[in-house]
């Protein structure tokens, strides 16, 4: 890797890493410059999946006050997510790519969707429920949340890119949270699925150490510079920048 390759990469990471604690999908800048530098897919995907782990442990220290009072939510969110990294981390080494790459750009569009949507959708959930008896609902969104939650990170073991667009589009709906504080979320359950799928490529892939060391270093410094960014985001403008990197991730999936 030449001293220019390098510097891409570095500074690859440091976009991945502050727009993955703001938004998530920071693989898709990650991803394209590895394989611009010339290596195999494989092992530029898991070479960023292990760099981005300290990114995504430093945004969510930088999230650490919304962190309060969800320690809960949090060991049992991050469980369940922990088995679907797992899986998904199984699979990229032992299916195919394509019927990942054809369903993936579905489930962004339907996170947005949902984030999009959000409010009003979680404002006639609360109606419904107080209008059948008061109910409002399981406070960790339950059985459906849980669900979603080991799907997307499947997902996200298996690639990355826009996870934290759907653990957000489903938490925003599910859970009774403003969006920062379910962005806080979003970053300890990525730091964690990132970390249980490169423990497992330590052990079964290859690596380009020299991408990992720039990607984990960048991201690290992204981090703390999307939770500076992230926390000042009012909620509208914050879904707006989930709308815009979403659409950003379907037309490059699309287009790869």
């Amino acid at each position: 890797m030449s001293i220019w390759e390098s510097l891409a990469v570095f500074a690859a990471g440091v976009g991945a890493g502050t727009i993955n604690t703001i938004v998530g999908s920071g693989t898709l800048i990650t991803f394209p410059v590895l394989l611009a530098t010339g290596l195999p897919p494989v092992t530029a995907n898991v070479s960023n999946t292990l760099g981005l782990v300290p990114g995504s442990i430093s945004g969510a220290i930088g999230y650490r006050k919304e962190l309060k009072g969800q320690r809960a939510r949090i060991m049992r969110l991050g469980a369940v997510s922990l088995v679907g990294g797992l899986g998904g981390a199984i699979l990229l080494l032992t299916l195919p790519s394509d019927s990942f790459n054809t369903i993936v750009p579905v489930l962004i569009g339907l996170a947005l969707v949902l984030v999009v949507l959000q409010p009003r959708l979680a404002a006639a959930l609360r109606a419904r429920r107080e209008a059948a008896g008061g109910d409002t609902g399981h406070p960790d969104g339950g059985p459906v949340l849980l669900t979603g939650m080991l799907l997307s990170s499947a997902y996200g073991g298996y690639f990355g890119a826009a996870q934290g667009v759907l653990y957000l589009g489903l938490m925003g709906l599910l859970l009774h949270e403003d969006l920062q504080r379910t962005n806080a979320v979003k970053n300890v359950v990525a730091a964690l699925v990132n970390g249980v799928a490169a423990v497992f490529f330590l052990f079964v892939a290859d690596f380009d150490w020299t991408a990992v060391v720039l990607i984990a270093v960048g991201s690290t410094l992204g981090g703390q510079i999307g939770a500076k960014v992230g926390r000042r985001l009012p909620p509208t403008v914050l879904r707006a920048v989930i709308v815009a990197v979403g659409i950003i991730a379907i037309v490059q999936l699309l287009l790869r």
